[in-house]
């Protein structure tokens, strides 16, 4: 077996490994700082002491393993995602980011001894916001997005706060303060979460940026009224005007083309009776795109469109933002460099756009940030049946390795983030 075959069964093993940290129930459950979620985290820093790295985690749960470079004094390199899932979630998503970082530090170390640059892993403590009500704690700590003290007023549905689930974390060793107030590039390897990759027969994507998002809480006030006795051309239905809304985003969508979409996702109608005319609808409206200035083009022609609608309905319409999250464009430089691995392995890759958020777009601002896509079998995930085959995996990791290395053990000025496009692979690295 070659190094990169036991590397790639050594992430596979890890994966399944991971799996079994998992409530009760269909598919994974590992939810921020419970039983499973604490196992989990406490299984990697075993795994990252027995692969020869510094283990440690910081003061919200994020776990380290530190390949410490010669240069020691240099901005790091930081490789990996997170372990916390959606509540009956899949193996893969965030997982498998957190075990290729692990796989691949391991094989370096084993290859080609200390870096001259310190290249670290890490398994951010969340990022899904399944158990409490905020998205990206594990690297928000990390990026200066969150300060523990804002922990207090954070609750889950049981009343829980979170500082007060944070207090029973008992990882250790610890290091209160994150290592990352230098850093020299943000590498992360995930899954695609959609469909685009295998529909196309391509191995890997290259992510050009993740799509900045806007979310509105929309509500639809008419007339409630007896079904059976209010003429059609006399009623004010909150729901028709809804459904009208709906569709009218779904048209604008699809004439604006990728990477634009847009969603209408929860829907309440009040009173929700069979006899009774509907006469107030609540809606959630999200609209992404990677282009700030096109995502905000869109959003004023949709806005407008529904009150066009309204008005012609008889209907009060108002609209109230929720979300305004700017796209996090990915580093140009690096971006070269994964599509010269790619060639230099003979795999296929596609440049694309992430529709999904990910702990890479808190690090965009900076440092130099880079995702690396692998398939997802019929674009599911955030469900039991998400999968990805162990050999698109490996090509994944084989990628990861080859811009680790190039980044580690080749690029050594302090004032370089990464080396110049077109990157071979170094004599000698095998690939599954």
């Amino acid at each position: 077996m070659t190094g990169a075959e036991e590397a790639a069964n050594y992430m596979q093993g890890l994966l399944e490994k991971l799996a079994e940290f998992s409530e009760p129930g269909e598919g994974v459950t590992r939810l921020l700082y419970s039983p499973e979620w604490m196992q989990a985290q406490q299984f990697l820093l075993e795994q990252i002491a027995d692969s020869g790295l510094e283990g440690y985690a910081d003061d919200v749960g994020n776990v380290y393993g530190e390949l410490t470079g010669s240069r020691s004094s240099e901005p790091i390199v930081l490789t990996g995602s997170h372990i916390d899932t959606v509540v009956s979630g899949g193996r893969y998503d965030g997982a498998y980011g957190v075990a290729a970082a692990l796989a691949a530090l391991r094989y370096l170390r084993r290859t080609y001894g200390p870096p001259q640059r310190t290249i670290t892993a890490v398994s951010f403590a969340e990022e899904e916001g399944s158990r409490f009500p905020l998205t990206f704690w594990g690297s928000g700590h990390v990026t200066g997005l969150y300060n523990v003290s804002e922990a207090a007023g954070c609750r889950d549905a049981g009343g829980v706060s979170l500082q007060e689930a944070m207090a029973g974390c008992a990882l250790g060793p610890r290091q209160p303060k994150p290592p990352c107030s230098g850093l020299a590039a943000y590498v992360e390897l995930h899954i695609e979460q959609g469909i685009v990759l295998e529909r196309e027969g391509t191995q890997l994507g290259i992510v050009s940026a993740i799509c900045g998002q806007r979310r509105f809480a929309a509500v639809v006030r008419g007339t409630a009224n007896h079904a059976g006795t209010t003429p059609m051309g006399l009623r004010s239905d909150a729901l028709a005007a809804a459904a009208e809304m709906t569709l009218r985003l779904e048209a604008l969508a699809t004439a604006a083309g990728d990477p634009l979409v847009a969603t209408v996702g929860r829907l309440e109608v009040r009173p929700n009776t069979p006899n009774v005319i509907p006469g107030e609808v609540r809606f959630t409206l999200d609209i992404r795109h990677s282009d700030e200035a096109e995502l905000e083009a869109f959003c004023a022609r949709a806005l407008a469109a529904f009150a066009e609608i309204a008005k012609r309905r008889g209907a009060a319409l108002q609209i109230k933002p929720q979300l305004a999250a700017a796209p996090a464009p990915m580093d140009a430089r690096l971006q070269a460099e994964l599509a010269a691995i790619c060639a230099g392995q003979g795999l296929s890759w596609r440049s694309m756009a992430s529709g999904a958020g990910h702990d890479a777009q808190l690090f965009a601002p900076l440092c130099p940030a880079a995702m690396l896509f692998v398939p997802s079998r019929g674009g599911i995930s955030h469900a039991p049946e998400e999968y990805t085959p162990p050999e698109a995996l490996a090509a994944g990791l084989n990628v990861l390795i080859a811009l680790l290395y190039k980044l580690g053990y080749e690029e050594g000025s302090k004032d370089r983030a990464a080396g110049p496009a077109g990157s071979e692979r170094r004599e000698g690295h095998e690939t599954v």
